[in-house]
């Protein structure tokens, strides 16, 4: 298993749990500092930095990049890819296409996450999972196609009421057509909605493509009340060799987060 950090340029995240906010050249010096392989890339779009800039950037500190998300579709333009009108759903799926030609170029998957949207508003769950399904049918093709994988990841109920848990998530990703996709195991997501954090990840077996390293409290592992040593034994039996990334706030402060990080990581490794 191998580590990544969380890098955020999208300014209406400025709050969100991610590691890092500073400008690009800032967040890869620092991640490397801190002993990571790898960062996952938070944007405002496909266009907001050149690859070349991010590829100069990944060659100078020895950085892979573990993944790509898709979030601000949704915190910018307020895109989701079950919205009640037709043009929105069709915008969202647009920008996320983009994002996966955009990761893919780097060799990384892009992640659905708050794009997929929620039930309710004269839309009903069965309709809501019907748009969810169509969506990832084709992201998952393009995806595939471009020989990158692309990630789906359940949320607690706070965040959707289409997927809050791993059994039901991973039986979704088994309908027919759905290759290509793989899920997001969140820790802090998970904390809240499974009675058991290591069942869940076994219930996902080999359909886990990520894991978002995180404690119950969205801090950096060993600052909340999650055990992580039967998570690590779990990822273990099911034959996981992914990317554990920390999308946690920085608390106390960035660099505190990111030590903090790499520190509950070996430390669960052995």
């Amino acid at each position: 298993m191998k580590s990544a950090v969380t890098l955020c340029l999208v300014r209406e995240a400025a709050a969100g749990p991610f590691v890092f906010h500073d400008p690009l050249e800032v967040g890869f010096q620092k991640a490397a500092a801190a002993g990571f392989d790898a960062v996952e890339l938070f944007l405002p779009g496909p266009d907001a930095v050149e690859i070349a800039e991010i590829q100069s950037l990944q060659e100078k500190h020895g950085l892979a990049i573990a993944a790509v998300g898709t979030g601000a579709g949704m915190v910018k333009h307020g895109l989701s890819v079950t919205d009640p009108d037709p043009a929105k759903r069709q915008a969202a799926l647009e920008f996320i296409r983009s994002m996966v030609d955009f990761g893919a170029r780097l060799g990384a998957p892009a992640i659905l996450g708050s794009m997929q949207g929620r039930a309710g508003a004269g839309v009903s769950r069965e309709q809501a999972r019907d748009w969810l399904y169509a969506a990832l049918l084709d992201l998952g093709r393009q995806a595939a196609g471009s020989g990158v994988s692309f990630i789906y990841e359940p949320l607690n109920r706070n965040e959707t009421n289409l997927f809050n848990h791993a059994a039901p998530a991973t039986d979704f990703l088994h309908a027919d057509g759905l290759e290509g996709v793989v899920l997001l195991a969140d820790l802090f997501h998970m904390a809240i909605e499974e009675r058991d954090i290591a069942d869940g990840l076994r219930e996902m077996g080999d359909r886990l493509g990520h894991v978002h390293w995180a404690d119950s409290n969205r801090q950096a592992m060993g600052f909340g009340h999650t055990d992580p040593a039967p998570i690590t034994a779990a990822l273990r039996e099911i034959g996981y060799a992914g990317y554990l990334s920390a999308e946690v706030f920085p608390q106390p402060d960035a660099e505190t987060a990111a030590g903090q990080t790499i520190a509950s990581i070996k430390a669960a490794l052995g």
